[in-house]
């Protein structure tokens, strides 16, 4: 018997060639695009997962709280984490990292390593990063011990044997010994090196971190043991802080607040860490696949439905013959099974085909392949037969349902109940398809307003040389000063959108009182405020010719003047400082700039004179002949026989860098928005087509009466516009509260103006009348005779 309703299937769906391929076509987009979204959700819900002992490590974290702001950091310092484990014994290991940046030699062969970590010994014992070459327990024990992932191990020593050989840390001055060669860190790893130095190397350099409870920037790990209770030891936090620096902190009117996070929340926590996800666009993109799924099982039931009609004779016969309702509707839940797993093959197929794209898209590998996982398409195998066997189950029961004498005869209806059910149907599809449509508007008029926002200073034709403060920096300021194309230079300590230093500063507020507040704190040169256009608010810039702002001047933002309680600029001007050593006034006040991304606000800032932390050389320069400016700048850097390589960067594209995330997300927004809305046409087509077939003679005699093609048009296309119209009014609650939800994340935004929601239904109008006008004008311009003998 079932091959039997498998060879009838198949024949059916070959007889009924056009819609068979709508359906598998609608059901393969479908299913594809799901697949693709689950592979996401999958990849990004499983950060560090591979860890064995990941429900035991967490990561401590910081709030720095004085009487003017609390600061909510992802780092530490150096004597918190070892200190922590000398007091409670509920922790088994701790593993600190460091994260730095160094220009790497071996021979001829050089590379500047951003994911160089410094990393403390235990950090095998910790964590899964599996060693392929030598001991995880003591390779970063000795001080200048290096362990290399194979890529890198591979980039330096081809394919001869690393172990025991030196590479030279040429911007740190010194030498490392290969002591591990471990495997390339997953890509679901929430934490990201090519290769970890041992601590012990930076302790050989600065002997003091140890005991620096004050100096920042450690991200530390804890692994507790077996049974631990997580709550228990983050109770004693605060009594451990106030045992060891407590009294200091109160006199310094401070406060250290230490929290455990759970190492699988890292990847999406809000104080950052080496990479972050979103989880609010990671369930956006989950509640998308499922919803185009749906649209894919809603196409099947409309348009299955719609052919039911071409199918009542047959029903009829087999009836007259003894057919059982069950045994009918069994053979049409096949054919919807069958049609399922025609949509699957291809559904593989297009997969394959796009998950090149969508890795470039996503910006990071979501799949090695389809067929790497066997697992995955065996998930989604049993997902597309419980989708043959619900969306098969309504058309099913409706053809079984016909009464013989009226099949025969050409008389059916699938009665009011299922003509409300498809309409309901199509109104979901729609309503889900409008709320797309205003959320890729909104989403790229955000980008778009992050990019055009007036940031505060200049960043156009701003060409950033990092020269790593590397010893002929000035020599090569000196030297590139006059090449044509460049219009001027300044030396910084950071660039916007590069970060800045936080430091411990006592400003005198509005009441006389030296007021204690951790400052953003960027070091600049002569020159370098002017260059970027900040405008001036009070007092005045740097000079040259006054000594003193060497050591003794500072400048702050109109942020940190609020904060120390100013009615204006000009109040704060010639007030005291005080700021890791350095004691002066404040000789001037400038506007907010966004020195980070428009997704946080402007906080408090100092700036201050420091030539020697200044290793950003910015160039001002033409718009013309940049391919020769560049390759003179690159000439000259040659030419003073520095072993780095010219490291430069645009500074409007690197700060744009900082919506990357929030780019791909829009392009995959956009990609996932047209596809529910092909797939919703292909719905409002299957039920237009149904519709038509059944107001068929009603056309013939509107024809004969003198009904014009145009109101014949209206007439059938009327119903489906109403719905769609229907869909509007529920989406447009609905999208708002869900892109409300996803601007929060942004601390500068759009409003969502009332042409947005315009815009979107008018597109969805237009849209879903050119899917209806096709069915509608080619049963409108159909002969008239043709449509009255349908009996």
């Amino acid at each position: 018997m079932l091959r039997n309703y498998f060879k009838t299937a198949v024949r059916n769906l070959w007889r009924h060639k056009g819609s068979s391929v709508l359906n598998i076509a609608g059901l393969a987009v479908g299913m594809s695009a799901f697949f693709l979204i689950y592979q996401y959700v999958r990849l990004e819900t499983s950060y560090d997962n591979f860890h064995s002992k990941s429900s035991r490590i967490f990561r401590l974290v910081t709030d720095l709280e004085s009487t003017s702001a609390t600061q909510h950091i992802a780092s530490t310092s150096m004597p918190m984490a070892i200190n922590l484990k000398a007091d409670y014994p509920d922790i088994e290991a701790v593993v600190r990292l460091n994260r730095s940046a160094t220009l790497i030699k071996r021979g001829a062969v050089r590379f500047q390593e951003k994911a160089t970590v410094f990393a403390d010994s235990s950090l095998f014992t910790v964590f899964d990063f599996p060693l392929v070459e030598g001991n995880p327990g003591s390779a970063l024990k000795a001080p200048f011990s290096v362990v290399l992932s194979q890529s890198t191990a591979k980039k330096y020593f081809g394919e001869g044997d690393p172990m025991g050989q030196t590479l030279l840390f040429s911007d740190s001055g010194f030498s490392a010994t290969v002591t591990g060669v471990m495997k390339d860190l997953p890509g679901n790893s929430s934490i990201k090196a090519d290769l970890f130095v041992s601590m012990s190397t930076r302790r050989r350099f600065r002997d003091s971190l140890d005991y620096r409870w004050g100096s920042f920037g450690v991200s530390s790990f804890l692994l507790l043991k077996p049974g631990a209770d997580p709550n228990a030891l983050q109770a004693k936090l605060r009594p451990f802080i106030q045992k060891h620096i407590g009294e200091k902190l109160k006199n310094e009117k401070q406060d250290y607040v230490l929290f455990l996070e759970r190492l699988k929340d890292i990847y999406w926590s809000s104080r950052g860490g080496f990479v972050n996800g979103s989880r609010s666009n990671v369930n956006i993109f989950w509640v998308i696949g499922l919803f185009i799924l749906l649209i894919a099982c809603i196409n099947f039931v409309n348009l299955t439905t719609a052919r039911a009609t071409e199918r009542a004779k047959e029903v009829g016969i087999r009836k007259v013959i003894g057919a059982e309702r069950m045994q009918l509707a069994g053979q049409f839940l096949g054919e919807s099974i069958v049609l399922c797993c025609f949509a699957f093959v291809l559904s593989m197929g297009l997969c394959s085909l796009a998950l090149p794209l969508f890795n470039q898209l996503a910006g990071k590998t979501i799949s090695a392949g389809i067929y790497s996982e066997p697992v995955n398409i065996l998930t989604l195998l049993a997902i597309v037969l419980v989708i043959g066997l619900l969306a098969g189950v309504y058309p099913a029961l409706v053809l079984s349902s016909f009464k013989p004498i009226a099949s025969l005869k050409g008389r059916f209806s699938t009665g009011r109940q299922g003509l409300v059910l498809r309409k309901g149907l199509v109104v979901v599809q729609f309503t889900i398809s409008i709320s797309l449509i205003i959320g890729t508007v909104v989403v790229y008029s955000e980008l778009d307003y992050l990019r055009s926002r007036d940031l505060g200073f200049d960043k156009d034709r701003l060409l950033v040389v990092d020269t790593h403060n590397d010893p002929h920096k000035t020599v090569f300021r000196r030297e590139v000063t006059g090449l044509p194309g460049v219009v001027s230079t300044a030396f910084s300590g950071s660039v916007p959108g590069a970060g800045t230093w936080g430091a411990y500063s006592k400003v005198e507020n509005s009441r006389g009182e030296m007021q204690i507040a951790n400052l953003d704190l960027t070091y600049v040169d002569f020159g370098y405020l002017e260059q970027y256009g900040m405008k001036l608010l009070a007092g005045r810039f740097f000079r040259s010719d006054i000594p003193t702002d060497t050591m003794q001047a500072m400048v702050l933002n109109e942020k940190a003047v609020r904060l120390f309680g100013y009615p204006s600029p000009a109040a704060a001007v010639g007030r005291r400082f005080e700021q890791w050593g350095k004691k002066g006034r404040i000789i001037g006040v400038i506007r907010d700039y966004n020195f980070n991304g428009l997704q946080q606000e402007v906080t408090p800032l100092s700036i201050c004179l420091d030539f020697n932390d200044c290793n950003y050389l910015s160039l001002k320069v033409t718009g013309s002949h940049l391919p020769g400016t560049i390759a003179a700048l690159k000439k000259k850097w040659d030419q003073l026989g520095t072993p780095l390589p010219l490291d430069y960067f645009f500074l409007d594209e690197a700060f744009n860098e900082q919506y990357k995330s929030e780019t791909r997300f829009g392009k995959l927004f956009v990609n996932f928005a047209v596809l529910a809305i092909f797939i919703s046409c292909l719905g409002l087509l299957g039920l237009s087509s149904y519709s038509t077939l059944q107001r068929t003679k009603e056309v013939g005699v509107r024809r004969v009466m003198g009904a014009s093609v145009s109101g014949i048009v209206g007439l059938l296309s009327a119903d489906f516009l109403k719905l769609v119209v229907v869909a509007f009014v529920v989406s447009v609650p609905l999208s708002w509260y869900l892109m409300e939800k996803w601007l929060r994340d942004f601390a500068y935004r759009i409003d969502i103006s009332w042409w947005i929601f315009l815009l979107s239904g008018t597109a969805a109008l237009f849209i879903a009348f050119l899917t209806i006008s096709y069915q509608a004008i080619k049963a409108a311009v159909a002969s008239p005779i043709k449509s009255l003998k349908t009996e």
